[in-house]
């Protein structure tokens, strides 16, 4: 027996996105690591079910979970604005397998200069990557703007890690295990901003509640991208400030310093412990289309919202990126 799909909205969340365990749940879906090695024809198999089931022509005999798992394949690998497929690298699911190679070793060399530098330049090149792939796509980033973000964002976290590196070489071990993790908070406030700079200058676009595009707003794109920098800085917290304490005990046990070629490959997967759990939930912390009073909006912005609708939209609409 056939499904009825003549009211099924693919477009609709599966999950509460008002609330954050909803969108936990949302973004553990889409983040699925394993997306990553879907086929580049399962991809596009997914976009073309996703853009049937919204013109209402889907294949005779398609399943409601078809369509599910497609709009999760469809939501992990394309933008959300644009609807081009995203570089893989960029992708929020391969935050995880990503994220956890870089972070375990950025923890587990961070003793000689020269690793330092190097980890964390590899981190911001990996940072920059997926900030360009997650921005806001309504407001264009020139080639020179990507340039000189991946510079002051790569520098800034090296001269942090370096600087706080010479500063506690007389501190207890477990402080010097966490400057990597300062060096990463600090150079997420200059990455995300920088790489999305010209949000802050020209502004985002913002939206009715039927998604109409009502103008662009620079206090708006300042929320968005804040609330960007809190996400990744919480994202990489819990595993950079926990998982230090955890080797420093692990590593005076007599069988770890017997096994010192494995201390590396345990803080990988170690990281990709808490990243499997702490992506979705960094990215669930706010909404990702977000609501904001036009009270808040520009005055000019303001008064061309009241000319067109008077006093009946009180909230306008954007994406913040992730």
């Amino acid at each position: 027996m056939e499904a009825d799909l003549s009211s099924f909205d693919i477009d609709a969340p599966r999950w509460d996105q008002g609330t954050f365990l909803g969108r936990v749940k949302h973004f553990f879906n889409i983040t699925d690591p394993r997306t990553v090695f879907v086929p580049e024809q399962k991809l596009d198999w997914a976009k073309a079910m996703v853009e049937k089931s919204r013109m209402g022509v889907v294949p005779p005999g398609t399943q409601v979970e078809q369509l599910l798992y497609a709009k999760k394949l469809y939501d992990s690998a394309f933008h959300p604005d644009t609807g081009e497929k995203m570089n893989v690298i960029g992708r929020m699911s391969f935050q995880v397998p990503g994220g956890m190679i870089i972070t375990g070793f950025m923890l587990q060399f961070y003793r000689t200069m020269p690793a330092v530098i190097f980890w964390q330049w590899v981190n911001q090149s990996f940072n920059a990557l997926v900030n360009y792939t997650n921005r806001n796509a309504a407001s264009p980033t020139s080639v020179r703007q990507m340039a000189l973000s991946y510079f002051t964002a790569t520098t800034t976290a090296v001269a942090t890690a370096v600087g706080m590196n010479m500063l506690t070489k007389r501190a207890p071990p477990l402080v010097g295990r966490w400057v990597p993790f300062a060096a990463v908070a600090a150079a997420n406030c200059v990455n995300i901003p920088m790489m999305r700079q010209q949000e802050l200058i020209q502004g985002i676009c913002v939206k009715d509640r039927n998604h109409k595009e009502i103008g662009h707003s620079q206090r708006a794109a300042a929320i968005g991208i804040t609330q960007v920098v809190i996400s990744r800085i919480t994202m990489a917290a819990p595993g950079m400030i926990l998982l230090p304490v955890i080797m420093e005990r692990l590593e005076k046990l007599r069988f770890m310093q017997k096994v010192k070629v494995l201390h590396a490959p345990l803080q990988v997967m170690l990281s990709g412990c808490f990243l499997i759990f702490m992506v979705p939930v960094a990215c669930g912390l706010f909404p990702q289309r977000c609501e904001l009073s036009v009270s808040y909006l520009e005055p000019e912005l303001q008064d061309t919202i009241k000319a067109k609708y008077g006093e009946l939209l009180p909230y306008v609409y954007f994406n913040k990126g992730l």
